[in-house]
C-alpha cells in the first residue's frame, strides 16, 4: 500500500522546545508543496536546491512571520519518502509554534509520536531494527551507544539477519525442491541438515551472546552511596559528577529525598545520593522516608559505595550499615584520608576536601559495573529482537532434532519456516499494528 494514498498531511516541530538559535519545523504528505507554498513568500522549489524567504500569514493580509530557510525534498528522496518540507526558523518558543498553526490552518494535520520514522518504515526506506535504532540514537546516555547505534541505523544489524535468513532459505529450498520435485531433484541428506542447521544455531548463539551488553548499554547501571548523615556522601556525589549537585551543610540529615545524576562509563551509569540512615527515633517524617528509600536504594542498586567517616572511626551505626550493604556489590570507602593517622588495607581511602583518591575511586567504579567493553559491540539488540532471535533459534533446534532421527522434510521445514518468520518479525516484514504502536509509541513528536 502507498502511504501517500493512505496518510494525510502531517506536521510538527522536529526540535526541542525552549529558546535556541535554530527551530525546524517539518512537513510531510502528498501536500506537502501546495502547504508551503501558501504560506511562504516564494513558490517555485528544486530539488537538491535550499530556499531563503520568509514565512507569511496568509490569513492575516500575508504579513511575514519570519526569515527562513526552506529544504524541500521530493518524494522518495526523502526521509518518509513523501514530498517533505524542512522550515528552519529562529529558534523561539513562540515561533515554531506560530509556523506550525500556519502549517496546521493551511491543511495539515498535528503528527503523532515517531510518525515520521514510521512512515519511512512502511515506505522501506529503512527497516524496523534500523527505526528501532533511530530512537536509541535519540535516548543515548553515552558515546559508545552513540556509535552502536549509528551502525544499527547504517544496517548493520539488518545485514546480518540478511545472512542467516539466506542460509535458512537456502536450507528451506533445498527441502522444498526435493518434496515438490522428488523425480528431478533428490531431497538434502540429512547430514547436510544437520550440518547447516547446526551453523545457523551457532550464528545466532553469537549474536544472542551480546544480549546482556546491549541491555547495560541502554539501561545503564545504578551506583548507591550510602551510609551515616553527615560522613561526606553528598560530598562523594559532587566530587565524582564534578558539579555541586548536591546541597553539602555540616547539619545531619541534610539529604531528605534521593537524588540521581548520570554518568558516561562507557555504559551510562546513574549515581545516587541517599539519605543518611540512622537511628528513627529521633528523625523528622520526612527524613525517615528518605532513610526508607536509602534502604531501598541499597536492594536495587548494581553496585554500593558504603562511606564512614574514618577520623571517627567506624561506629556502631556504621558497621549495622555496612552490613546491610555488604550484601550487595560494595566498596567500603574512608573518607577524610587527610585525617587518618592508620589505614586499613581493606578500605579505600578519599578526601572529598583535598580530592585524594577520587579520580582512582572512579576507575574502581568502573572497573565493578563495567565488566564490558562496549567499542567490541559489533552492533546492539533490544528486547524485542532478542525475543525474536531466540524464537528463531528455538525453531531450528526443533528442526535440528528432527534432522537427526531422520523425520520426514516436510515436517522439518515446518520449523525451518517459523524460523524465517521470527527473523522477517525482526526486520518487520512481518509485524503487527500493536508491535509497531509499541514501538513507535516510544518515539518523540517530530522524529
Amino acid at each position: 500500500m502507498n502511504i501517500n494514498q493512505e496518510f494525510d498531511t502531517i506536521a510538527a516541530i522536529s526540535t526541542p522546545m525552549g529558546t535556541g538559535g535554530v527551530g525546524v519545523i517539518r512537513i510531510s504528505g502528498d501536500n506537502a508543496f501546495d502547504i508551503i507554498k501558501n504560506m511562504y513568500n516564494r513558490s517555485e522549489f528544486k530539488p537538491n536546491t535550499i530556499s531563503h524567504g520568509w514565512v507569511i500569514d496568509n490569513f492575516d493580509d500575508n504579513k511575514k512571520v519570519d526569515e527562513v530557510i526552506v529544504l524541500p525534498f521530493f518524494n522518495p528522496n526523502s526521509y518518509t519518502g513523501e514530498d517533505v518540507i524542512e522550515i528552519q526558523c529562529h529558534g523561539g518558543v513562540n515561533i515554531v509554534k506560530k509556523i506550525l498553526s500556519l502549517a496546521l490552518a493551511n491543511g495539515c494535520r498535528m503528527a503523532e509520536k515517531g510518525e515520521f520514522t514510521k512512515r519511512a518504515f512502511l515506505n522501506k526506506k529503512m527497516d524496523l531494527s534500523q527505526a528501532e535504532a533511530v530512537a536509541d540514537l535519540i535516548h543515548s546516555k553515552t558515546q559508545e551507544f552513540v556509535s552502536t547505534s549509528a551502525k544499527n541505523l547504517s544496517g548493520v544489524l539488518t545485514n546480518k539477519i540478511a545472512e542467516i535468513k539466506k542460509s535458512i532459505m537456502d536450507i528451506l529450498s533445498k527441502i522444498i525442491a526435493g518434496i515438490d520435485f522428488p523425480d528431478d531433484v533428490a531431497e538434502p541428506e540429512y547430514e547436510y541438515l544437520t550440518v547447516e542447521i547446526s551453523k545457523n544455531i551457532d550464528d545466532i548463539e553469537i549474536m544472542l551472546s551480546s544480549a546482556s551488553t546491549s541491555n547495560i548499554m541502554r539501561q545503564g547501571v545504578s551506583v548507591a552511596i550510602v551510609g551515616r548523615p553527615n560522613v561526606g556522601k553528598s560530598s562523594l556525589f559532587n566530587a565524582l559528577l564534578n558539579l555541586d549537585r548536591a546541597i553539602v551543610t555540616d547539619v545531619a540529615g541534610t539529604t531528605r529525598d534521593i537524588l540521581r545524576e548520570t554518568l558516561d562509563f562507557g555504559i551510562p551509569v546513574t549515581l545516587i545520593d541517599t539519605a543518611g540512615i540512622r537511628d528513627n527515633k529521633n528523625v523528622s517524617k520526612v527524613e525517615e522516608i528518605g532513610i526508607e528509600y536509602s534502604k531501598q536504594s541499597i536492594d536495587e542498586a548494581d553496585l554500593v559505595l558504603f562511606l564512614y567517616d574514618v577520623s571517627v572511626g567506624m561506629t556502631p551505626d556504621d558497621i549495622e550499615i555496612w552490613e546491610l550493604a555488604n550484601n550487595k556489590k560494595c566498596i567500603k570507602i574512608a573518607n577524610k584520608s587527610d585525617l587518618a593517622s592508620i589505614r586499613n588495607e581493606e578500605d579505600y581511602y578519599i578526601s572529598t576536601l583535598t580530592k585524594e583518591g577520587i579520580e582512582d575511586l572512579k576507575n574502581l567504579i568502573k572497573s565493578n559495573v563495567c565488566e564490558i567493553n562496549p567499542e567490541n559491540l559489533e552492533f546492539s539488540t533490544n528486547t524485542r529482537q532478542q525475543e525474536c532471535l531466540r524464537k528463531a533459534q528455538d525453531s531450528l533446534k526443533i528442526a535440528l532434532e528432527a534432522a537427526q532421527r531422520k523425520e520426514l522434510q516436510d515436517l522439518i521445514s515446518i520449523d525451518v519456516k517459523a524460523a524465517i518468520l521470527s527473523l522477517d518479525e525482526l526486520t518487520g516484514e512481518v509485524v503487527t499494528d500493536e508491535i509497531l504502536n509499541n514501538i513507535f509509541d516510544n518515539f518523540c513528536i517530530g522524529k
